[in-house]
């Protein structure tokens, strides 16, 4: 059975103490009822994890581990960035959930020319819901690394992603180029329109900083679904899985 996860940024070596206070204590104690003489994991969310064995717990928030072992958890190749149009708001943070399962190692929000919801005055505090998607969904998926939330980008934003990237890539229905054909290696930028689809003249302004229109299969996804199974395949096509 897989470990309890909790985030933890102390650096501790193995036969070391650390103490989880705060929202991850009271989760571990209150929440998930942890005892002593459990063993729990954890991450500092930059890839290392630390396998623990609990040796006290109090108040409602207090928990106490020794550390038995540390894992440095290598960066993946490639590193995947997934530019995320913005969706509706009852499926904004679903998305990042499954971003974060399947492995993104970045989330860029993007507001696009389709995109219905508008984060206009609340972009911090909607990048901080989704920042908290990202860190209970790594946890829930035992990931070391939390994937970086950043935005709002506009498409100018969006072109220097690309720019930068080794391979960027913008999924649509109609595009000719399979997405099996791709070689997936170093900095990779996946690109997720929203519902609406990604319109004519951002496709145009896309491909002419050096991104590609692919098609990733027969059917077409929602915006919500379609950057996970992105990183589902792209974890097939390349070294990641």
């Amino acid at each position: 059975m897989s470990l309890p996860v909790f985030i933890s940024d102390t650096v501790a070596a193995a036969g070391e103490h650390v103490t989880v206070t705060g929202p991850e204590g009271r989760h571990a104690v209150t929440v998930k009822r942890i005892t002593p003489g459990e063993r729990v994991m954890l991450i500092d969310g930059h890839g290392t994890a630390r396998t623990c064995q609990v040796t006290a717990v109090s108040g409602r928030d207090r928990m106490d581990v020794v550390v038995e072992s540390v894992e440095e958890i290598p960066p993946p190749d490639p590193r995947v960035t997934i530019v995320q149009a913005i969706p509706k708001s009852e499926r904004s943070e679903l998305t990042v959930d499954l971003l974060t399962q399947a492995g993104a190692d970045r989330i860029v929000a993007w507001q696009s020319q389709r995109t219905i919801a508008k984060w206009a005055g609340k972009e911090a505090k909607s990048l901080t819901k989704w920042q908290a998607a990202a860190e209970a969904a790594a946890k829930q998926s035992r990931r070391a690394t939390i994937p970086e939330v950043v935005g709002v980008v506009d498409t100018a934003g969006v072109d220097k992603l690309i720019e930068e990237a080794d391979l960027a890539i913008i999924l649509h229905e109609e595009a000719s180029q399979p997405f099996r054909e791709l070689n997936f290696t170093g900095d990779v930028v996946v690109i997720i329109g929203p519902e609406g689809g990604v319109s004519p003249e951002e496709i145009h302004r896309f491909t002419a900083a050096g991104a590609h229109t692919v098609k990733l299969g027969p059917e077409v996804l929602r915006t919500a679904s379609a950057g996970m199974v992105a990183l589902a395949a792209i974890g097939v096509l390349s070294n990641r899985w």
